[in-house]
């Protein structure tokens, strides 16, 4: 069974992200990139199913500048065995993003794919659901374990109540959540072969997908500074603050 995974490029978790002066979207000229987290662990997962001989292959994919090569190639690095990069313009809505995965999918016909639930960047969640929507196939969002057994995964995945359970037939698409697994690092050895593996260059326009944007960012601003405590001399002026200045009460 082949296994599809999709990543992102995204700015670094550990940089502090800085917002343009025009208010037009955050800086990202000379600032540290890296792979999205939650697709860290799509990857991971997918490497793991490889290993323990369920799956025979693990195809990553991107969507976006060329800079996108380098994320794939630490996929590469840490088990992949061969990518895709599809070139396209950053910012792409969701919607487009599905539609070119659709494409992709009946390309390679993968058994199962796998995908961060969002990425860190936009915080849409949106991807997954509406590649499910496109293909008609099953979906497990938000997964914390993943068990394939013949023609059926079992996905187990966080809800507000607790946990669920979910057995899915095969193809099918599965976000995973930040308890699925612990990512691996990628050794100096795998860094040097991922080099030689193979990678796929298409552009948008090999899918006949329509990118026309469909929303505008109309301002970016940060978040107003945290203005520091005060202490109260009494619980009666605690709940004066909180009625009159904080109007939580």
């Amino acid at each position: 069974m082949k296994v599809l995974v999709a990543i992102k490029r995204v700015i670094d978790p550990y940089v502090k992200v800085r917002v343009k002066n025009d208010g037009s979207g955050v800086e990202t000229n000379n600032v540290k990139m890296a792979m999205n987290p939650f697709c860290e662990i799509a990857v991971e997962e997918a490497v793991r199913l490889k290993e323990a001989g369920t799956v025979e292959e693990v195809v990553v994919v991107s969507v976006g500048e060329t800079s996108c090569q380098e994320q794939l190639r630490t996929a590469l690095a840490l088990g992949a065995d061969r990518a895709i990069h599809i070139e396209a313009e950053t910012g792409l809505e969701p919607l487009t993003v599905a539609k070119v995965l659709q494409s992709v999918m009946e390309k390679e016909q993968p058994g199962l794919v796998l995908m961060g639930k969002q990425s860190i960047d936009s915080d849409n969640n949106q991807v997954a659901q509406m590649l499910s929507a496109l293909t008609g196939r099953p979906q497990g969002t938000f997964a914390s374990n993943v068990t394939i057994d013949g023609d059926t995964v079992t996905v187990t995945r966080e809800v507000d109540g607790g946990l669920e359970s979910l057995q899915l037939m095969l193809p099918a698409i599965i976000s995973t959540d930040l308890r699925l697994n612990e990512p691996r690092y990628a050794s100096l050895p795998n860094i040097m072969k991922a080099k030689k593996k193979p990678m796929e260059q298409l552009t948008l326009a090999d899918f006949s997908v329509d990118a026309s944007r469909r929303q505008e960012v109309l301002n970016v601003a940060p978040p107003p500074e945290r203005q520091g405590g005060v202490r109260v001399a009494s619980v009666s002026e605690l709940v004066d603050k909180l009625k009159n200045e904080a109007k939580v009460i």
